[in-house]
């Protein structure tokens, strides 16, 4: 197979993977991160095919999707081999999936390369915005959450434990994480994209706010 026919045929399989995810980690997630993706690396100048298939392959392992609660990337890897995929660039996939997520407000970021750091800037990306509302509330909703708890203030938290195991409500999960993204955006066309996306979180969160405490009735 070329590396298009292997792009596409790693999207199907991932399509099929992810069809019946609740959580805000299904296929289309996945697809707008790959179209993220593309996009960054058409103006960051990296290379294409690991990019794309980084950026399909990157849930396949998640930890919030698995028994071992870390990211070793095996089946990205399976598929790969299965796709026979040079190995330069199935280590280098690996690698960016081993280091894509977000683990904490303190916990440094380890990936690196640009390949790396716009697959990461465009699985967060996603995780912003007006979609990132929408989906920080459906896996609020997936893992039983409650969606406001006043009584239980944000907590940024400082290893990967902690930020695994919190159970805290979704709005916390805005303090906690999405309104961080903007100012860990690897690569400058992130940047400027998160910007806005940023804004639209916080208009979002003064709104909540207002509505929650009826400050916004008028009589």
């Amino acid at each position: 197979m070329n590396q298009q026919d292997i792009i596409q045929k790693t999207a199907e399989y991932i399509k099929q993977e992810f069809s019946d995810d609740s959580s805000g980690h299904d296929w289309w997630h996945i697809y707008r991160v790959w179209k993220n993706a593309i996009t960054l690396c058409e103006h960051e100048n990296a290379e294409r095919f690991t990019v794309e298939l980084a950026a399909l392959l990157h849930d396949l392992d998640d930890w919030k999707f698995n028994e071992s609660g870390d990211e070793t990337p095996l089946r990205a890897r399976a598929w790969l081999e299965s796709c026979s995929v040079d190995m330069t660039t199935t280590e280098t996939v690996c690698e960016i999936i081993k280091h894509i997520s977000y683990k904490g407000a303190g916990v440094e970021n380890k990936m690196n390369g640009l390949e790396g750091f716009i697959v990461q800037d465009a699985d967060r990306l996603d995780a912003i915005g007006a979609i990132g509302i929408g989906r920080a509330f459906a896996y609020g909703g997936y893992k039983n959450r409650m969606m406001y708890d006043p009584d239980s203030p944000p907590n940024l938290h400082v290893t990967f434990e902690e930020y695994k195991n919190s159970k805290s409500a979704t709005i916390n999960h805005f303090y906690e994480k999405l309104l961080l993204l903007k100012d860990m955006m690897n690569t400058e066309t992130a940047k400027r994209i998160a910007k806005q996306r940023h804004a639209v979180m916080v208009n979002f969160l003064d709104q909540f706010m207002n509505e929650w405490e009826g400050k916004d009735v008028t009589t």
